[in-house]
């Protein structure tokens, strides 16, 4: 089980970074740039930690609808998803049943609320980078207008998902094993919320939000990210409230959630400049009006 979810992420993160090369990095070339000396308070010299060392990093200004490709931007929650749905009750090579009996048989004393702690870790992180003064690539406004749109799309998927699929939760599914009458358990009505997992979705927006900011920097800070995220989606299992399908078709919804904010976003807010220039040509005078669009 341990090396089927690090294998997934493994995947997953390699199959990001692949595409933040084309996606990110080549495009900051072409756009204008900013020195990363004016976002970092000790100076561009110093090692901080993740850094590369001796490189110069620059910051693309109003690129975030141009660097994010649609197409890639759906593989990699696409592979979540997929292996997700084969793993659905007792179906593919490791089915969530199995999964299930495996972690209880592993992690039985391990039970802990830390997952309802850790959902918003990766949001922990991106604060404290910030209050290092590591500067990420978008301003407040865009960050938080890209962050509202993917927490908007990801609710629009999760919420109705588990009404739709109405799948049974390993505890309550365990309590019908014992002679819990169906009727019994329905009574709980969260029981039957299962899939998609909403706490990894979540864990994993946030992580891809981090993931995307400060790539360009060091894909470490993404690692990190992705690392609460994961921690999160395993003690859902841990913890008899999700299957392995819940838990990996809610990190690909995720991670979609994200890509698809960011590919969406190609209007940059708060970047309508309005420029008065005086004017003078030996006989009239007056102002010109200039407006950036």
């Amino acid at each position: 089980m341990k090396k089927t979810i690090l294998f997934v992420i493994l995947f997953a993160f390699c199959s990001e970074f692949m595409y933040a090369q084309k996606d990110s990095i080549k495009q900051v070339e072409k756009d204008s740039l900013r020195k990363v000396k004016n976002y970092y308070p000790l100076g561009s010299n110093i090692l901080y930690p993740f850094r590369g060392k001796n490189r110069i990093y620059e910051f693309p200004e109003d690129t975030t609808g141009i660097q994010t490709k649609l197409g890639p931007s759906f593989i990699v929650p696409a592979a979540l998803i997929g292996y997700g749905l084969i793993t659905l009750k007792n179906s593919g090579i490791y089915s969530s049943y199995k999964a299930d009996i495996d972690i209880d048989r592993i992690f039985k004393n391990d039970q802990s609320s830390i997952d309802n702690y850790l959902i918003y870790s990766p949001y922990a992180e991106f604060a404290a980078l910030l209050l290092l003064n590591i500067k990420n690539r978008d301003d407040f406004l865009n960050t938080s207008i890209l962050i509202l749109k993917a927490e908007i799309m990801m609710s629009a998927i999760v919420f109705p998902l588990k009404a739709i699929t109405h799948e049974e939760r390993p505890y309550s599914y365990e309590k019908g094993e014992t002679g819990v009458p169906l009727s019994e358990r329905k009574k709980d009505k969260q029981a039957f919320q299962s899939m998609p997992s909403g706490h990894t979705a979540e864990a994993f927006l946030a992580a891809t939000i981090v993931y995307r900011e400060y790539r360009h920097i060091s894909a470490w800070y993404g690692v990190g990210a992705y690392a609460l995220a994961t921690t999160v989606g395993l003690y859902r299992m841990i913890n008899d409230k999700h299957w392995e399908s819940d838990v990996f078709v809610g990190a690909g919804i995720g991670m979609l959630s994200s890509n698809m904010a960011y590919a969406f976003h190609e209007h940059r807010w708060g970047r309508h400049e309005v420029v008065f220039v005086p004017s003078f040509d030996n006989k009239n005078k007056g102002f010109s009006l200039t407006y950036n669009f």
